[in-house]
């Protein structure tokens, strides 16, 4: 199938009946498409910009990578498949652990570049393989366990922010639970976001915000970029998470079939690929490395229209305000004990995503080589256990994420050989598909 940019106008384009579907080929007027399109920038928006104010990248800059991938996903996916590309979570450990060695936001660069390149060829694999390797090589035990040490061994870092001022980091912290509680519909899921807001403003009243550089920054220009820093040593730290970004565009391309009743098989390969693609162009130019968002796939399953036309608007919508320094220089401004709350929950909530695939795939942990798994991995994530081989940093996530891949393939196959575990007791878990990260 060519790609077509010429979508069919559903209906009269201005009226939906309830339970009424717009599909992806379809659109509804352009005000109203730009409007939805504006909707899927503000749902990603919350959580797009607390990566590179977490980590140090320039707000504009990572913002007009995560533009740039998504016309880069939908042109890949020729229109297909309706995704919008946010900053990946799973970048922050290993940027804050560079960052932290005061090797600086140019190596970041070339680990995060490295990892699109190497999810890019993942994808390429799977695009003329298919994706059953990959389930047999992560089971929901292992994806699970790493994806959940990408959060939990983010928890020191939130309790640095959280006490350099304690209650601002409670009120936002408060404001974002009950927002999720308290209001239905799209409010309900901007609780990050808003909740953000509410820490800013109480964070203002108390002189915790200095607006010296929103005043100096200009209404119009372009991003900063920067150019990567090549240090193999970083390496370690960042390839795990090619295994939570494959984890996350298959889920999520499974989760928009499942909404769509289409057949997306055929599209893993490409999104995996489209999503390297812009990783390493974000690595490339200063950006956060990306990943297909739950927050949009929300929007969608809110509002039923599934329109590849209103992720055009949303990538254009993003590539504007990108060009707006003073937006970047007000997001900059954002004290840390407002960071410190709003990690404490979303680092959890990173963390627990992982715990999701392990009860969603009902992970038996009765068995022995779950339960070490499990345990060991969680420990060595959480605890951060870091060791230096040539000159070379390992750290808890590096660690553990190796780790598991090692002790759930090779004790499996040593129970099998001596015949202490039944060779058929693990043949389900590894049938399972990769499950979402979230």
């Amino acid at each position: 199938m060519a790609l077509s940019m010429g979508w069919k106008l559903h209906g009269d384009g201005k009226t939906l009946a309830p339970g009424e579907v717009v599909e992806p080929d379809e659109r509804l007027t352009w005000p109203r498409t730009a409007g939805i399109g504006a909707q899927h920038v503000i749902a990603m928006f919350g959580s797009t910009f607390l990566v590179p104010i977490l980590t140090g990248f320039d707000p504009s800059t990572t913002l007009f990578f995560t533009a740039m991938s998504t016309a880069l996903f939908l042109l890949i996916n020729r229109n297909r498949l309706p995704s919008y590309l946010g900053s990946s979570f799973g970048f922050i450990a290993p940027v804050l652990a560079v960052t932290t060695a005061h090797k600086g936001l140019a190596v970041a660069s070339f680990g995060i570049m490295v990892t699109g390149a190497l999810l890019f060829l993942i994808g390429l694999i799977v695009h003329f393989a298919g994706s059953r390797w990959i389930d047999m090589i992560m089971p929901p035990v292992v994806n699970g366990a790493i994806v959940a040490i990408i959060g939990f061994n983010l928890a020191p870092s939130a309790w640095k922010n959280f006490k350099s001022a304690p209650l601002t980091a409670l009120i936002t912290l408060v404001a974002v639970m009950l927002i999720a509680v308290l209001f239905k519909g799209l409010i309900g899921r901007l609780n990050i976001l808003l909740g953000v807001i509410v820490g800013y403003i109480f964070a203002v009243t108390q002189g915790q915000v200095d607006f010296a550089a929103v005043e100096k920054a200009a209404w119009f220009g372009l991003p900063h970029f920067h150019t990567p820093q090549a240090d193999p040593s970083v390496l370690a730290m960042f390839i795990p998470v090619v295994l939570v970004l494959v984890a996350e565009n298959i889920g999520h391309v499974k989760s928009v079939a499942l909404m769509t009743g289409r057949d997306y098989d055929d599209q893993i390969g490409t999104a995996l690929m489209a999503d390297g693609l812009g990783t390493t162009l974000a690595g490339l130019g200063g950006g956060s490395g990306t990943t297909t968002y739950a927050e949009n796939i929300g929007v969608m399953a809110a509002t039923k229209v599934y329109s590849t036309a209103a992720y055009w608007c949303a990538a254009i919508f993003a590539f504007l305000l990108s060009l707006c320094p003073k937006f970047g220089a007000i997001i900059n401004t954002i004290p840390t004990g407002v960071l410190g709350g709003v990690t404490t929950m979303l680092y959890g909530m990173i963390g627990m995503l992982g715990i999701r695939i392990w009860v969603e795939n009902k992970v038996d942990f009765g068995k022995s080589v779950n339960m070490t798994v499990g345990a060991v991995v969680m420990i060595v994530g959480i605890a951060d256990f870091t060791f230096a081989v040539a000159g070379v940093s390992f750290n808890g996530i590096a660690i553990g994420s190796v780790a598991t891949l090692i002790m759930y393939h090779g004790l499996k196959a040593i129970g099998r050989w001596r015949g202490t575990i039944d060779p058929d007791d693990y043949i389900h878990e590894d049938s399972q598909a990769v499950s979402k990260e979230g």
